[in-house]
């Protein structure tokens, strides 16, 4: 089919610009998934995490790294079912429409709409990734940290960056600086 040889042909010859913004996109899904998954424990990671912290964080957990395809493949695909039945049944098109993509400022509503239903499903998953993460950390096994002094703490394993552990203690959070 003609159609699909163009859109391969597209994909191809912009594939590097593909996977620039596709990570780029997955770094910020990633910051996302984390800033709420500490934020469930009262921790701005914002304020710990370096840049290579962000640069693997789509990749630091399977279920970001799930969130970040879904994210990535179910818009397109909406966006291009949209456009294929826009071009092959245009009546019931303009019937679901309600008319108004006659109109000229429909393109640009149909894509904030488009932009805003990414950006509400990214913030609803990222407060479920959250909230899913605290209820399995709490209910994880104990870790123990052992200082050079010998002194121990012990708590869940919130998570690690490359500067700071975090151990969650009987709804209390301490911060360990690795090395310490």
């Amino acid at each position: 089919d003609e159609f699909f040889k163009n859109i391969f042909g597209t994909i191809r010859k912009e594939l590097q610009t593909i996977i620039t913004i596709s990570y780029i996109i997955s770094i910020g899904i990633g910051m996302l998934f984390n800033a709420k998954k500490y934020s469930e424990f009262g921790i701005n990671i914002f304020d710990y995490a370096d840049v290579f912290f962000y640069l693997i964080a789509p990749f630091a957990d399977i279920k970001i790294l799930f969130f970040t395809l879904i994210s990535l493949i179910i818009p397109y695909l909406i966006y291009f079912s949209n456009d294929v039945v826009k071009r092959k049944y245009p009546q019931f098109y303009s019937k679901a429409n309600l008319g108004l993509e006659k109109r000229g400022w429909y393109v640009v509503l149909n894509n904030l709409a488009f932009g805003g239903m990414i950006i509400f499903y990214l913030f609803t998953a990222a407060n479920l990734y959250g909230k899913i993460s605290k209820k399995n950390i709490i209910t994880q096994v104990n870790t123990t940290i052992k200082y050079l002094d010998n002194e121990t703490e012990i708590g869940k394993l919130i998570g690690k960056n490359n500067d700071v552990i975090f151990l969650y203690q009987e709804e209390n959070v301490i911060a360990i600086q690795i090395g310490s």
